[in-house]
């Protein structure tokens, strides 16, 4: 696997669990890694994140928020 992607998640985070889910034949069909960095124990990130997550981390650079689907993380990825 050649990309990665990174999700920002917290403790008990239901809407995270429900990005995951809807992420995994999309990276399996893509090829792409899914990293998991959960938010609780750092401050600058729960400062940046604390209301938004789940929160994905492109390859590229750029963030998409929740709600989001995997036609449209398809189409980021290219």
């Amino acid at each position: 696997m050649n990309a990665e992607l990174i999700i920002y998640t917290g403790d008990h985070c239901h809407l995270c669990e429900q990005a995951k889910e809807l992420l995994r034949p999309l990276l399996q069909q893509k090829g792409v890694a899914l990293r998991e960095v959960n938010i609780v124990a750092d401050a600058a990130l729960q400062d940046r994140y604390g209301l938004r997550i789940p929160v994905l981390l492109l390859p590229d650079g750029r963030e998409k928020g929740w709600p989001f689907t995997a036609a449209q993380i398809s189409r980021l990825l290219g």
